[in-house]
């Protein structure tokens, strides 16, 4: 078991990086903290659940854009292209599996 406290990993910076709370073969659990303007390009992955914690933001999934805000959870199925742009800071949390 691991105990994780969001709290304590939410950073923000410059130039975005997710912050990779946990890693496995078979999933990678990774925290998103983006300031306005910042994105993840459209990509292609494994399965992947994602929580928008706080902030707003656009959630593209296979060209088509949604609008995405705390409490907001999006699946995205292994193969689809996904991507976020924050519209306001923004802290979410995703668990891709493999």
């Amino acid at each position: 078991m691991e105990f994780v406290d969001l709290k304590d990993r939410i950073g923000f910076a410059e130039e975005f990086m997710p912050r990779i709370l946990r890693v496995k073969p078979e999933y990678k659990v990774p925290l998103i903290c983006m300031e306005p303007g910042q994105e993840i390009k459209p990509h292609q992955s494994g399965t992947g659940v994602f929580y928008f914690i706080s902030g707003k933001g656009i959630m593209t999934v296979e060209g088509k854009e949604m609008e995405v805000k705390a409490g907001n959870m999006v699946f995205v199925e292994k193969g689809e292209t996904r991507g976020i742009r924050a519209t306001e800071r923004l802290t979410a949390f995703a668990v891709h599996i493999s």
